[in-house]
């Protein structure tokens, strides 16, 4: 029923590093075979000992280990980012420290004699093109100040148009939050963050508990959770359908409830967890650059020939779209030889 729940209670301390000791012995004993002999022998003890397989949850036992699998790659990735975040963030303090104590180049006055010549080597330069000037410069000038003053006029106005535009759209999203770091929102009982792909809620808890505190529902349009015997702390229909059997919840520290939802809808960005929060403004969204491994194939495909036109045009040479034209036309003449294209012009 657990499983089925997509339930994960963790462990407190003292019982984890006893595991971890348990385990560290069973790979001191795979050290030949490595990890595929640890897994190997973990799942053959389930077989012999237990009815993992056969009992009657079975035919959800695969299900259960790639949630397991799921959750504990998402922490380790976190926990990797993090590491990654805080090497590169004291490398960049060793790399201004050190700057600062090279010094600047200092800037070299220049005497007041020094001063007065270069002075006058600027004025007789400035005469000496004065001097070199057509007469008709003036006429020349005064078509070039009205020309001025029109794209003056016209650029004035586009400015006015792009104010008018801003005002409207702040208009619209009056009254909305603006998103936080993680492109979600805070607010006082809990605080989200998300990404194209899934949520991640965490939830404070007043007090230090255990996995078995605390009571859990995650449905593809509704929410509850919070402290057993307890009003809940967030509860509601969610703004959007998520997977409840991808989605995961684990306690961290026994001070931190964080719920992982995997939308439904992987090309939108949410505005709010259920429908009764604040709405956040999505126009205000920075997503972080994703790779193209990750995307799906058909999404990958687009990326791929955006980025490849955008080369060809940033080189001068045919987009993909040319390229196609072209050997329609191509094929065409190759097709009708009997006739003259020397003179086409072709769009």
């Amino acid at each position: 029923k657990q499983a089925n729940k997509a339930v994960y209670n963790t462990m407190d301390e003292q019982k984890q590093s006893y595991c971890d000791n348990v385990y560290m012995t069973i790979a001191e004993q795979c050290k030949e075979g490595g990890v595929v002999e640890i897994l190997d022998t973990f799942f053959g003890f389930l077989a012999r000992r237990t009815d993992f397989y056969v009992g009657q949850g079975s035919k959800d036992c695969e299900q259960l280990v790639l949630k397991a699998f799921r959750l504990h790659k998402r922490q380790a990735e976190e926990k990797r980012a993090k590491e990654k975040a805080e090497a590169e963030a004291k490398k960049r303090e060793k790399q201004a420290a050190a700057k600062a104590a090279a010094g600047d180049p200092r800037v070299q006055e220049l005497t007041d004699a020094e001063a007065e010549q270069l002075q006058k080597e600027l004025d007789a330069e400035k005469n000496k093109k004065s001097n070199n000037a057509p007469a008709s410069s003036s006429t020349t000038a005064k078509e070039s100040d009205n020309g001025e003053a029109a794209t003056a006029t016209t650029t004035k106005k586009k400015e006015g148009d792009g104010d008018a535009a801003e005002e409207e759209e702040s208009a619209e999203d009056k009254g909305k939050m603006k998103p936080n770091a993680g492109n979600g929102g805070d607010y006082e009982n809990y605080s989200w963050t998300q990404t194209l792909r899934d949520l991640e809620i965490r939830v404070p808890l007043p007090v230090k508990v255990k996995g078995r505190d605390l009571t859990v529902s995650i449905t593809k349009s509704d929410i509850s959770a919070g402290l057993r015997n307890q009003p809940p702390i967030l509860h509601g229909q969610l703004a959007h359908h998520i997977k409840p059997d991808e989605s995961t919840w684990t306690l961290d520290e026994g001070k931190t409830l964080i719920i992982c939802l995997e939308k439904v809808n992987q090309m939108e960005w949410w505005g709010q967890v259920v429908t009764t929060d604040p709405v956040i403004n999505t126009k205000k969204v920075e997503p972080e650059n994703s790779k193209l491994s990750d995307l799906d194939g058909e999404t990958r495909s687009i990326v791929e020939k955006m980025m490849y036109d955008q080369r060809q045009k940033e080189l001068g040479l045919p987009t993909s779209e040319d390229q196609k034209k072209n050997e329609i036309l191509q094929k065409f003449m190759k097709q009708h030889p009997e006739m003259d294209f020397s003179n086409c012009k072709f769009n």
